[in-house]
């Protein structure tokens, strides 16, 4: 699976992640399930193209994570903060969405993030990534 620096803008302050990229249904269906640590800078990046409603769930997913939902601008729109781990609850995007970006619990609140800041990735650009297997 192909890594990017993404950033995170949140008001002036800017945050480098280290993410792994998961655009398309294979890479997406697995995510971060399996996996018993993640780093504070880490994360993965869902890309969905195009843009649409989804649900998460953490079947599979040992350690909490916290989801950031991502427009197509990059804007952040729902953030849902220490998921339950193997839950098989659906957690909702709440709207259109481009991305989701999953990252060790805690991390939202680190990095200050909100609904309205933004999320800087060239795997979010238009053309960028795909929905195919």
């Amino acid at each position: 699976m192909r890594r990017e620096a993404i950033t995170l803008v949140s008001g002036p302050a800017r945050h480098s992640i280290d993410a792994e990229i998961a655009e398309n249904d294979a890479t997406r269906a697995l995510g971060l399930m399996f996996r018993h640590s993640i780093g504070d800078n880490e994360g993965m990046l869902f890309v969905y193209q195009p843009a649409q409603s989804v649900s998460m769930w953490m079947r599979n997913t040992t350690v909490s994570l916290d989801m950031v939902f991502i427009a197509p601008d990059g804007t952040i729109t729902r953030i849902a903060e220490a998921t339950e781990p193997l839950s098989e609850a659906l957690i909702s995007s709440g709207g259109t969405i481009a991305a989701v970006l999953e990252l060790k619990a805690g991390a939202v609140r680190r990095l200050r993030l909100k609904p309205g800041d933004r999320v800087e990735a060239a795997a979010l650009a238009p053309g960028v990534g795909a929905s195919e297997p």
